[in-house]
């Protein structure tokens, strides 16, 4: 191995990070030169976009929402994000954990008292301040991060996971569009795809910053009143935790991001699981089900009511507020919800990424926002209308007064307020560093710091220009155009599943009942009978590999090069497999490999039930991975005839499939990726 010192600049690609630095720069330097001026911009920017493009969101979002629920209860539902052996990395227990804590984060520590309370006063429909108000105002909260938030972030999370895991892609959004564009998208339209989504990025996590930094100013001045609420202790509070924040990625992965992350859930369910009992507890639940059952019986008119006969401004600040913020926040959630999805099938993610944070998130806002509305309409806490009408931020700690320990749950959330702020700034610099270097996961620490500086300088920046309207609207403006990218990958997903869905089915359709009994004689059955019930060690089961198997398909490679196919046969002692590959012309790449596998004895074979032994098989591999039978035991002839079985029904499927791009026989498996690499 090379101990040569690579260059500064090996892991950046510069069409991505120059163009997302400009953009960045741009918007730095013309905001620090006239904040005034780049307020009015950013206000006339909003209302234009919420006039013009209001339609196109609530359309875009509806979409991500029908496309994901519909592939995952179709057909397709069934595909397994990597290859077909592949088994998942994490338990359910455990992915579902990470669901449970993607669930949650900054917004609903500041939305969860706040938009119940200020839906209830000012609904956009009907008399303020009623029982009508306040269940309105529970549904709305529910609708705007329920099941559409995690569409969107779902879907993104989906794409990426299917083109890297199953295809061998970049983890990268630009690889979303190779079954439309092939190869051009290392070209100049997948520079901009991932320009896209990094200042998508950018303002999404600056948006999450800078409401953070505001609720930590609220709440520091809540518990020391000589701490005064400003920009001036905002930017300080920015500048702090951005270094925590770098600390963190210094730090790396298990030591600094992983052990906030475990605190971060331990505050979150302390916080939660006591205001639960202390405040109206059989109300919530009663609240937590009727709510969730509105919710469920008026989503598709939700979905698409734009308040197109009553004009006002609530929409912009409110819901394409919400649905921008999270589209352009979503490649970050998403590349997080792809790399802990790998080996799941399509239906197994759909359904957990969108019932599990939902129902967190349902149940979140039952405690809070229905705990708040209890005291204001039955106990007569009216004033916290007034507080959080002026002061949103101070809406949480508002509704600790009316509860025991006060102080001490107000620090602990404005605790959980920093370590959330460190951890979204971590994994948004990983995020932007990795698509700034074109999929790269392993990148020099430098980088990852100037990110996480940027994030500050940015967040601090529109603060500066106009606090929370800024921020609104550089998330809104900034989703434009990953929108259209989401939609675009959406189609490059749909294609990518048909032709994979066509394969299968015809593969299925041309497949032999039964591959083995070429030989048939008097004693094949008793030859049949003792493999079903033979469970050998391993070196008889690397005599067959390396003998009777590796013979044979010798013996197909031979006869396809008499024929003229640049057939070869390869062997790879070290993770003890011998592979046949026939490649000709772009489309065509087949490969068969043998590969030992080990298991351990089933419960029915074993003689004694306190040594749980091993066994192992010569098990099939195709590109679109494990065939999960074994060939052990199969006589030299059998082998050959299952070999020109599965090459018949390759070459059938391509038979059928003219002009297909070629992405679909990428080689995803990592080992046989290894495996050529060493060649």
């Amino acid at each position: 191995m090379s101990t040569e010192k690579k260059p500064w600049h090996h892991a950046i690609l510069f069409p991505v990070f120059l163009p997302a630095i400009f953009v960045i720069a741009l918007l730095v330097i013309g905001t620090l030169s006239a904040p005034e001026k780049a307020g009015e911009l950013f206000d006339s920017t909003l209302a234009a976009i919420t006039t013009h493009f209001g339609w196109f969101y609530m359309l875009a979002v509806a979409l991500f929402l029908m496309f994901i629920v519909g592939v995952g209860v179709s057909k397709w539902g069934r595909i397994k994000l990597g290859p077909d052996h592949c088994e998942p990395e994490y338990s359910f227990t455990s992915w579902f954990a990470m669901l449970f804590s993607a669930g949650y984060g900054i917004a609903l520590l500041f939305f969860g008292v706040a938009e119940p309370v200020l839906h209830y006063s000012e609904p956009p429909a009907g008399a303020a301040e009623s029982v009508s108000s306040a269940k309105q105002a529970m549904q709305i909260a529910y609708f705007h991060w329920g099941f559409h938030i995690w569409a969107i972030y779902g879907l993104v999370g989906l794409v990426l996971a299917y083109f890297s895991f199953r295809h061998g892609l970049p983890l990268s959004m630009r690889s979303t569009l190779y079954p439309l564009i092939g190869d051009k998208i290392n070209g100049a339209a997948g520079h901009a795809v991932d320009t896209f989504a990094i200042l998508g990025t950018m303002f999404g996590i600056a948006t999450t910053l800078g409401l953070s930094v505001i609720q930590i100013n609220t709440g520091l001045n809540y518990l020391w009143e000589d701490i005064p609420i400003g920009s001036t202790v905002q930017i300080i509070a920015i500048a702090v935790i951005t270094l925590a924040a770098i600390g963190s990625v210094v730090a790396g992965m298990d030591k600094g991001i992983k052990r906030l992350s475990l605190l971060n859930m331990t505050l979150v369910m302390f916080l939660l699981l006591f205001v639960f009992f202390a405040g109206p507890t059989v109300h919530i639940l009663e609240t937590f089900l009727q709510n969730t059952g509105a919710y469920l019986s008026g989503i598709v008119e939700r979905t698409f009511n734009l308040q197109a006969y009553s004009r006002s401004d609530w929409i912009g600040n409110w819901t394409l507020f919400i649905f921008g913020w999270t589209i352009a926040w979503a490649p970050f959630v998403g590349l997080f919800i792809a790399k802990i999805s790998r080996g799941r099938t399509i239906r197994q993610y759909v359904f957990g990424v969108m019932l599990v944070p939902s129902i967190f998130t349902f149940f979140w806002f039952a405690v809070f926002g229905d705990t708040a509305l209890n005291m204001i309409m039955n106990e007569g806490y009216t004033s916290l209308i007034g507080e959080v009408q002026n002061n949103q931020a101070i809406a949480l700690f508002k509704l600790y007064e009316n509860l025991p320990l006060t102080s001490i749950i107000s620090f602990a959330t404005v605790i959980l307020i920093i370590t959330f702020f460190v951890t979204s700034s971590d994994s948004g610099s990983l995020v932007i560093d990795s698509l700034s270097s074109g999929g790269m996961l392993e990148t020099p620490v430098w980088q990852r710091v100037f990110w996480a500086s940027t994030e500050g300088i940015v967040a601090s920046v529109l603060l500066l220009a106009g606090g929370l309207g800024a921020l609104q609207t550089a998330a809104i403006t900034s989703a434009l155009p990953f929108a259209v990218i989401i939609l675009i990958s959406a189609v490059g997903m749909w294609r990518a599943l048909v032709i994979e869905g066509h394969q299968y089915n015809s593969l299925q359709s041309h497949r032999h009942a039964h591959r083995r009994g070429v030989n048939e004689g008097p004693d094949y059955w008793k030859k049949r009978l003792s493999g079903l019930v033979d469970f050998p060690k391993e070196e008889p089961v690397l005599d067959f590999i390396y003998g009777t198997a590796e013979k044979s398909l010798k013996h197909v490679r031979d006869e396809l090069k008499d024929s003229g196919w640049p057939a070869e046969f390869s062997e790879d002692r070290d993770h003890n497999r011998i592979i046949l590959s026939v490649e000709r012309g772009k489309e065509l790449d087949f490969a068969y490999e043998i590969r030992l596998r080990d298991y351990l004895l089933p419960e029915f074979a074993l003689t004694n039930d306190k040594n749980r032994e091993i066994y192992y098989r010569a098990e099939v591999f195709l590109r679109q991975g494990g065939q999960s039978y074994n060939l052990y035991g199969w006589e030299r002839t059998d082998i050959i005839n299952d070999v020109i079985n599965q090459f018949e029904n390759y070459l059938h499927f391509r038979h059928n499939s003219p002009g297909v791009l070629p992405w679909e026989m990428d080689k995803h498996d990592e080992d046989l990726q290894d495996m050529e690499t060493k060649k």
